[in-house]
């Protein structure tokens, strides 16, 4: 059944003075609550290594952020602002990045009442040569609800990952407000950021250096990675009254066979580092409830984990995939995911989480709820009141699921 939830009781008061406008001189220098059997604490992002159980598996989102915001210019002079969110032809990241002459993405449009349907140019007001070079274009194709389809040409072979690295800037939150500055260009970007595709950091990941990294690796734990390309939609305040009315985004994730033979095999704790990480552990299991059930798995729909009860454990779930990766000679799952984690939902894999505190009235707060049983607001209340900083830039937490 779907839960029957109403998102103004996850809203507290956030201080703009409270949203961390720039990260800290230091990554792992960051303040770190430690949640465990109800009992809130302050440590540094330093001790993280200490309190992690040994012996577990530590599971990285090591997707990379692009700079995946454009502007461009009308004839008449009017700006339009266009914001890439996912490929549609070629429809694989790693294609529409490689592409070296036209590709076509949904993207965000601002003024995009304006756009009448012409050709625009990339806005280039120090006429930077290697801008002018790539002669970017953009027209509209289509429109699809709230979102736009725009095909981007231009001029000289580069692939599709240059032109963006020349011509666009890195999307920093709107809640910062304030335009992307040098800074941002490492600070916005997780050290182990691999594959290009997200359009937002999964921020969790920023606080971790190489030698907080080294720790972890000295305590016995293993570290493994996933890849979940982070949509525009990932932060966003649920705009419905009822969480059962809101629409969860589509974003595409990558599991190896080797992490999922790990899983599978139920000795280890798994600690999952950001919220992008837990939606896609806990994707795993359904998709493998499909392999049992028709043979094969499939995307992971918004409502699934709440629309019927699942009697199958989440080691025969988790085999059955791994058993379908390996007859399909398959190192890598790549499915997608709209995944909603409400109070109610039962965790299959993810045991501890690591992760920065999120905006009123989020899809991501509804998860942290739920993660900790419904006592969110006791963690929050904790963090405003000892000088927490907030959001992507802020500090972080590790919660400890109870058993």
């Amino acid at each position: 059944m779907i839960p029957k939830i109403q998102i103004e009781d996850y809203n507290y008061d956030l201080p703009d003075s409270r949203i961390a406008k720039y990260p800290l001189p230091k990554r792992d220098s960051s303040k770190l609550l430690h949640y465990t059997d109800g009992n809130i604490n302050e440590r540094q992002f330093t001790d993280i290594p200490s309190l992690l159980p040994a012996d577990s598996i530590m599971v990285f989102n090591d997707t990379k952020v692009v700079p995946a915001r454009l502007n461009f210019v009308r004839s008449t002079g009017a700006h339009i602002e266009i914001f890439c969110l996912e490929p549609v032809m070629p429809e694989e990241y790693a294609c529409a990045f490689a592409a070296s002459e036209k590709c076509v993405w949904k993207c965000i449009v601002g003024n995009v009442k304006r756009w009448k349907g012409d050709c625009l140019s990339l806005y280039n007001p120090m006429n930077d040569a290697e801008v002018e070079e790539m002669g970017l274009e953009a027209r509209l194709a289509g429109r699809e609800g709230a979102t736009s389809v725009v095909e981007f040409t231009w001029k000289n072979g580069a692939p599709f990952s240059k032109v963006l690295e020349v011509c666009g800037s890195v999307p920093i939150p709107p809640y910062l407000n304030r335009e992307t500055e040098e800074i941002d260009l490492e600070r916005y970007q997780t050290l182990y950021a691999r594959w290009r595709g997200s359009v937002a950091a999964p921020t969790a990941g920023l606080h971790f250096t190489d030698e907080v990294l080294g720790r972890i690796r000295e305590r016995g734990i293993e570290t493994e990675t996933v890849c979940l390309h982070v949509g525009a939609g990932t932060f966003l305040p649920v705009k419905t009254s009822s969480v059962a009315d809101h629409v969860m985004h589509r974003e595409p994730f990558v599991v190896t066979l080797g992490l999922l033979e790990k899983l599978a095999a139920g000795t280890a704790k798994v600690i999952a580092v950001g919220t992008t990480s837990v939606r896609t552990l806990e994707s795993l299991y359904y998709a493998g409830v499909k392999c049992i059930e028709t043979g094969s798995p499939e995307d992971v729909g918004q409502w699934d984990p709440y629309i019927r009860e699942y009697t199958y454990t989440t080691g025969e779930a988790l085999q059955a995939l791994a058993g379908w990766m390996r007859e399909s000679s398959k190192n890598e799952l790549q499915l997608s995911t709209r995944i909603i984690i409400v109070p109610g939902f039962r965790f299959r894999i993810t045991d501890v989480l690591v992760t920065n505190f999120h905006q009123p009235q989020s899809t991501l707060l509804l998860l942290i709820s739920a993660f900790v049983d419904g006592n969110w607001r006791n963690i929050y209340d904790y963090a405003l009141g000892h000088d927490f900083r907030f959001l992507s830039y802020g500090d972080s937490s590790v919660l400890f699921r109870k058993d």
